[in-house]
């Protein structure tokens, strides 16, 4: 979370995209950091989400405790964004979509829900093989361990395997 007076805010997106060449401070000490084995993130994260091959692991101390996981990530209009700063600033096991409707008309459920950045944007038990509004969908089982292994503060990176691998090349 980003400290903005008494309150604390999800961190906005901070990766360079084609139409930001510029990579911000932020992402620039990531990938001066140590990848973690296996995973395009760096050591210092606890969720690492790959958007080009749709999968996300869970880290800890620099290691992978679960993971490489299945998710789908937003769709056209609606994108997941990008970034090395995000952090869980909100936890909620039975949460109910304010956006989405299931097909009776109903709000969706988005069990095991972990909120990380603006938008409301979490990971949260759905089907991965459909994409999102901009959220990480996994399987249930994956969703509930992301729940339980993720607290408030913690650090979640969002990125492109390859713009990774450029990058650290790049800082090295």
């Amino acid at each position: 979370m980003t400290a903005v007076g008494a309150l604390a805010v999800p961190a906005l997106a901070d990766s360079a995209t084609p139409a930001n060449p510029e990579t911000s401070p932020v992402a620039r000490e990531a990938h001066a950091e140590a990848a973690v084995p296996g995973t395009p993130c760096s050591v210092s994260t606890r969720a690492c989400v790959d958007l080009e091959s749709q999968r996300a692991w869970l880290i800890r101390d620099g290691r992978v405790v679960r993971g490489p996981m299945t998710i789908s990530s937003g769709g056209e209009g609606t994108p997941t964004p990008v970034g090395h700063s995000f952090r869980v600033y909100r936890k909620d096991e039975h949460h109910v979509s304010g956006e989405s409707t299931t097909r009776e008309g109903r709000p969706a459920p988005m069990p095991y829900s972990t909120f990380f950045a603006d938008g409301g944007i979490a990971f949260h038990a759905g089907d991965p093989s459909r994409s999102s509004a901009g959220c990480i969908r996994m399987e249930t089982a994956d969703a509930r361990a992301t729940f339980a292994e993720l607290q408030d503060g913690d650090k979640v990176q969002v990125v492109n395997a390859s713009e990774e691998d450029a990058a650290r090349a790049a800082a090295r």
